[in-house]
């Protein structure tokens, strides 16, 4: 399946959620806003009218990423993590080897990435340097800047 993706348990009813309100909650609001820009009258130069077809179209496009997405879904089960290698679904601790810093992320795919800064995506440069590896090794990360930075990974959980 080429466009598995692989998400936790957690990411998976984030994104469910988030279909369902955008398909009981949102699409009504939105039917609501186009009932009552309609009313207003000549609909070529009623800006009411056009804001609330265009915020229909964001959230239709959205609900078929979204039911695409959940559609071809593979649920990481922790149970099934092998605790050595760093995977989605793993939490991992990296030490910077020039600095002495350790930080510990949830290691997700970038679909279920969040902003609390305690997360690390599968295609970020760092988790695309990290994914697979184990305890004790020392990765070598390019990060956009062009800089090369060295990472040695302290601990991985399930």
């Amino acid at each position: 399946m080429a466009d598995q993706l692989i998400l936790t348990k957690e990411g998976y009813e984030v994104l469910a959620k988030e279909l369902q309100s955008l398909k009981t909650e949102k699409r009504a609001e939105i039917s609501e806003k186009i009932k009552v820009a309609r009313g207003f009258g000549d609909l070529s130069e009623n800006s009411e009218y056009d804001e609330a077809k265009n915020e229909q179209a964001i959230v239709e496009a959205r609900i078929v990423v979204l039911e695409k997405q959940l559609k071809n879904v593979k649920i990481v089960d922790k149970a099934d993590l092998a605790h050595d290698k760093v995977a989605i679904g793993t939490s991992v601790t990296i030490r910077d080897k020039e600095f002495g810093d350790e930080m510990t992320y949830r290691f997700v795919n970038s679909v279920e990435s969040s902003t609390d800064f305690d997360t690390i995506t599968d295609e970020s440069p760092v988790g695309k340097a990290l994914l697979g590896h184990c305890v004790g090794e020392t990765v070598q990360v390019t990060v956009p800047s062009g800089e090369v930075v060295e990472y040695e990974i302290i601990n991985i959980k399930a």
